[in-house]
């Protein structure tokens, strides 16, 4: 099993790429499943998760042609064509790993009339139900049956009528499964109180390039009349705010300065301003964030929340780079109730944190300490890198296979801004 040794207190100092969105990447890929035209998506990230998703889509007769796909480039073009769904089952061998599968659902039933999807797995940051997708499905038509561990959606008749829906409390992925769902029913479909991230604007942008009807994309109420059929589109991912984020952390951490190529300023208000009131100098550019620090870090109180709120995937990696701030901060997660699992491996390295229910208090220490740390899910895995970046000595991290599922080339960006990081294989 890979791990990734840091040799710590390198100064960051260039330009680093951002690729595109790993959550917005596995919103649009099932959006295939809609059109038995071809849908193209252009700067896909290079990730592991990725991969997956499109192993399940073949499995359920989706095409997938990559070009272009040299080893050295960043970002892909994907070309998925569903001629004909030959399968509407997403077995639990391939979702269990990953928790974006159940997306499949309601393209599945919208398209088919009919899905079973095994229930998911991914990250074990805490109890995540895929209750509220099943009851805005109900909403718009869908009959569903818990059997066995999985979920069967049907559609009578073979189309979904359309209905109204609100949601009792802001998701992401239910918001994205109904909309994907709305978009082939008979009827419209108006949801409230639906997620309004970056992420769903891009599947909605995706979707009305394929030929569906969508208002009020980027507002807490969708309102979206079905159509009889989508056609295939050619659309380009957004850029990937989290690892924006992430890489800004690392470079205030470092006392560095780097400019994130293609980082979207309109999309990560919250983590630029937390950023700000931190002590670090932020320049929003057309094509680009400079970010630039000078070593010196205030701590913050943070509360993560549904967007525009402060991201609950940027929470650990604020913990790593508050880690050395100069004051205690206070950290509290209102999104995911075990999502500290990064805290004692970053105590291992000399950090000071007390964990308090949903609340953590970062007591800033003079310095970190490289030491071995094992990464527990894909966020907690970046927290470590970012800390072991300014940790004295070395770092190992272990168990980076997380890292792989959302950071595209991480130890080469990293590389190229100055880092002294590499993988190493054991064995």
């Amino acid at each position: 099993m890979d791990s990734i040794i840091i040799r710590g207190g390198n100064r960051l100092s260039g330009k680093l790429p951002i690729s595109g969105a790993k959550n917005s990447a596995l919103t649009l890929m099932p959006c295939a499943l809609l059109t038995d035209e071809p849908l193209t998506l252009r700067n896909l990230p290079r990730l592991a998760d990725v991969d997956g998703f499109g192993h399940l889509l073949n499995q359920l007769g989706v095409s997938t042609m990559i070009e272009g796909a040299r080893p050295e480039d960043f970002g892909r073009v994907m070309t998925m064509r569903a001629g004909r769904v030959t399968s509407t089952v997403a077995p639990y061998d391939i979702v269990r790993k990953m928790r974006a599968s159940i997306l499949v659902l309601g393209p599945l039933v919208a398209r088919a009339g009919e899905a079973t999807v095994s229930l998911p797995g991914g990250c074990a940051i805490g109890n995540r139900p895929i209750d509220l997708h099943l009851k805005a499905l109900e909403a718009i038509g869908a009959e569903i049956e818990l059997a066995a561990g999985y979920v069967k959606a049907t559609a009578p008749g073979g189309r979904l009528s359309g209905g109204n829906y609100t949601f009792p409390v802001v998701s992401v992925g239910a918001t994205e499964n109904v909309v994907m769902a709305a978009v082939l029913a008979k009827g419209t479909t108006r949801l409230e109180n639906a997620a309004r991230e970056p992420e769903i604007v891009d599947l909605c942008n995706c979707l009305l390039a394929m030929g569906a009807r969508i208002d009020g994309i980027g507002t807490e109420t969708l309102i979206i009349e079905g159509v009889e059929r989508l056609h295939g589109a050619t659309y380009q991912v957004m850029p990937d705010r989290i690892e924006a984020g992430s890489y800004a952390c690392a470079a205030a951490i470092t006392g560095g300065s780097v400019e994130l190529v293609g980082a979207r300023a309109e999309d990560m208000g919250a983590t630029l301003a937390a950023l700000r009131h931190a002590g670090v100098t932020v320049e929003e550019k057309r094509d680009s964030i400079h970010v630039s620090a000078d070593g010196k870090l205030r701590p913050l109180t943070l509360s993560t929340a549904p967007f525009p709120g402060f991201a609950t995937d940027m929470q650990a990696q604020f913990m790593a780079m508050l880690a050395i701030a100069d004051g205690a901060s206070l950290l509290t997660e209102t999104i995911f109730e075990n999502r500290y699992m990064h805290v004692p491996e970053l105590a291992r390295m000399g950090a000071d944190i007390e964990v308090r229910g949903r609340a953590a208090v970062v007591r800033g220490v003079d310095k970190l300490n490289g030491a071995p740390v094992m990464a527990t899910d894909l966020r907690a895995s970046m927290s470590l890198i970012i800390a072991g970046l300014a940790a004295e000595g070395e770092t190992q991290v272990n168990r980076v296979y997380h890292l792989d599922r959302g950071y595209e080339r991480l130890e080469e960006k990293l590389q190229a801004v100055g880092a002294d990081i590499e993988r190493v294989s054991a064995g």
